[in-house]
């Protein structure tokens, strides 16, 4: 065998998997793309809300926090602002409620960030607990603890064909041939089209794009020290990025596994939602791009060993939650494939399982 490991996907699911597993046997991670986190993790919000998911999603999130705050730079002050307009009441108490916002006044609200429409804006909330996640030091610590234990870890090398090869199995990339005792599917969008090349059953993975836009600092302002800002039933957000801000529609459009890019049409409707809500109009863009939030039928992470072929293992849909729940989720793949018992305890993992698609 040329490792004990193989990874299949280099996002943030396939490269924290790639440092946890490293300490329990060799690891070979094959991505297909140029450099690591092209997809889905080189194109998130970045942002740490432990209380954003299906239970098992926050589940994960708070059983990460450690982690991120083990590790000096990961984690920054940000916010998260919950604005809401008169006929939105009932999604804006739900997502106050849900998301342990503090409700505060409009005024409050204004005076933290000073381009709110005090005609539209009606009721506001605010949480302090939401934190900026800088995802470039993740993705690179986790790769230098993998490549510190040996670990390989390859680029441009989509995978073309899986085969089982005695007790183990047998793939073949654009980088060569290489065999393993386990196969660990983190292919983020292309799940379940690397389970059926293994001839392994698919679980009905979704991919749903969303798009997103940098505009130029509202007015010229510094923006900084501004919360992200959020719509009720997360109907648009805007966050500051890197001096400009960064909206999205928060669209989620069903797709075929690709290169994402954005929709012009839905931009523009969800710009022209964020548009609204404040009063400095949007007069250029400095850029668009879109993602693939891939989600499992109950939209809460799958990650353990197949049911019927114990040799693959499932680190998937992990939708838009990636960064935030990447600790918990591979140090739950690692304990789960070293025979411990898991961290985060018996009920989440059991949630987080395969086997509850029968």
């Amino acid at each position: 065998m040329d490792c004990d490991f193989l990874i299949i996907g280099g996002g943030i699911a396939g490269i924290s998997a790639a440092a946890r597993l490293s300490g329990l046997g060799s690891v070979i991670l094959l991505e297909a793309e140029e450099a690591l986190a092209h997809h889905a993790s080189g194109r998130s919000a970045a942002l740490y809300e432990p209380r954003y998911g299906a239970p098992p999603v926050v589940g994960l999130s708070m059983a990460s926090g450690d982690y991120f705050r083990s590790v000096p730079g990961v984690l920054g002050p940000r916010g998260l602002m919950l604005v809401g307009k008169a006929g939105g009441e009932d999604a804006f108490e739900q997502d106050l409620v849900a998301m342990a916002f503090d409700r505060i006044s409009v005024a409050e609200a204004r005076a933290i960030v000073p381009i709110l429409n005090p005609e539209l804006v009606v009721e506001a909330g605010y949480a302090a607990h939401a934190e900026d996640v800088d995802t470039d030091l993740l993705i690179q610590g986790f790769a230098r603890e993998a490549k510190g234990r040996g670990a390989r870890i390859m680029t441009k090398a989509r995978v073309g064909a899986i085969a089982k090869d005695g007790a183990g199995w047998r793939v073949t990339s654009a980088a060569g041939e290489f065999t393993a005792r386990m196969l660990v599917n983190a292919a983020g969008a292309w799940v379940d089209q690397i389970a059926a090349l293994a001839g392994v059953q698919p679980l009905g993975f979704t991919p749903y794009r969303r798009s997103m836009a940098r505009i130029p600092a509202p007015g010229g302002l510094d923006v900084s020290r501004w919360p992200m800002l959020f719509g009720p039933g997360e109907d648009w957000y805007a966050k500051p990025d890197a001096g400009a801000l960064i909206v999205s529609p928060a669209e989620e459009h069903l797709m075929e596994p690709h290169d994402a890019w954005a929709d012009d049409m839905v931009l523009a409707e969800g710009l022209a939602r964020y548009e609204e809500m404040v009063t400095e109009p949007v007069t250029r863009l400095l850029a668009s791009w879109a993602g693939l939030r891939t989600f499992s039928p109950d939209r809460s992470l799958v990650i353990g060993a197949d049911v019927r072929e114990p040799a693959f293992f499932w680190l998937a849909g992990q939708g838009g939650y990636g960064f935030q729940t990447c600790p918990a989720a591979s140090q739950l793949a690692a304990d789960l494939i070293g025979g411990r018992a898991p961290e985060i305890g018996a009920d989440l993992a059991a949630a987080l399982s395969p086997a509850r698609f029968g």
